[in-house]
């Protein structure tokens, strides 16, 4: 199974430059599903199967049923066990859904890779055998949803190397509609959905794409404005000589006892500069 639920974040689509999804801690995934299926398994090394493996590994025994792990933000509370189906099938669902959304960056690929084979450990320990195949289907049936496969394949669609976070490979269209139909197709479990994920996140494309241009347009619009603004502050000063008289009257100012009332020369020299210039820039 490929299948790969990532928690998307909206800045992610609206803000060019998110950064990549960080990895699952199957650790933490692991100490999560355990507090459901696993409950008391140094005492019961069946619990695994009795709880979220399959009713023929039987009853779990009624003196065991108390969570034999300290709470924490990675396991599922004793409260809301309360609300867990007795169906072990129904259980490891209800289990994974709820550890996906406590641990951060899982999907039903980690599920599937980390714990599939510890109940199968487990109900071989009770003398059975488990189908994990028929498990892994039950799963994907019950926690795909239309969000899900949008963030998921978004996701897929962002990476470097098709499309990119602010969607600078896909401005073609033909680019984009290959890049999704790959990331659609590894969207194990979506097909109902693929429809909906197009138009999402082609919105998000174009979206994405017209602010980019704008900001290019803004950008090169405000240089432009500035070169105006100063040619046009040159081209006044150059008219009727005027920098080039301010110039001698601040040399004259300042480095003269009598302002060049007897002689300008130098402080013409100096400013001459001025004359130059302009005759450069019209």
């Amino acid at each position: 199974m490929t299948i790969k639920i990532a928690i998307f974040i909206i800045g992610l689509i609206a803000t060019p430059g998110i950064a990549t999804a960080a990895t699952c801690s199957r650790i933490n995934l692991t100490r999560c599903l355990d507090s459901a299926c696993a409950i008391n398994l140094s005492a019961n090394p069946s619990a695994r199967c009795q709880y979220c493996g399959t009713a023929d590994a039987g009853t779990p025994p009624t003196n065991l049923r108390a969570v034999g792990t300290a709470a924490s933000k990675n396991t599922i509370s004793a409260r809301d066990l309360k609300s867990a189906p007795s169906d072990p099938g129904e259980r490891y669902i209800w289990a994974t859904e709820k550890c996906l959304s406590m641990v951060a960056n899982c999907t039903t690929d980690d599920v599937d890779e980390t714990y599939d084979e510890l109940i199968e450990k487990s109900c071989n320990a009770a003398g059975l055998a488990m189908d994990t195949s028929k498990l892994q289907k039950q799963v994907t049936t019950n926690t795909k949803t239309q969000s899900a496969c949008t963030n998921e394949i978004t996701v897929c669609m962002t990476a470097d190397n098709k499309c990119g976070a602010n969607y600078s490979k896909c401005t073609d269209d033909a680019a984009f509609d290959g890049f999704f139909a790959t990331c659609a197709v590894n969207a194990t479990g979506c097909t109902n959905f693929t429809r909906g994920a197009l138009d999402t996140i082609d919105a998000a494309r174009k979206s994405t794409l017209s602010a980019t241009s704008a900001n290019i347009d803004t950008i090169a619009n405000a240089h432009k404005n500035t070169r105006e603004q100063k040619l046009s502050s040159i081209n006044s000063g150059c008219k009727n000589d005027s920098d080039f008289n301010k110039c001698i009257n601040t040399v004259c100012q300042n480095n003269t006892v009598d302002n060049c009332a007897t002689d300008k020369t130098i402080a013409t020299t100096l400013c001459e500069f001025h004359k130059t210039a302009c005759t450069k820039i019209k």
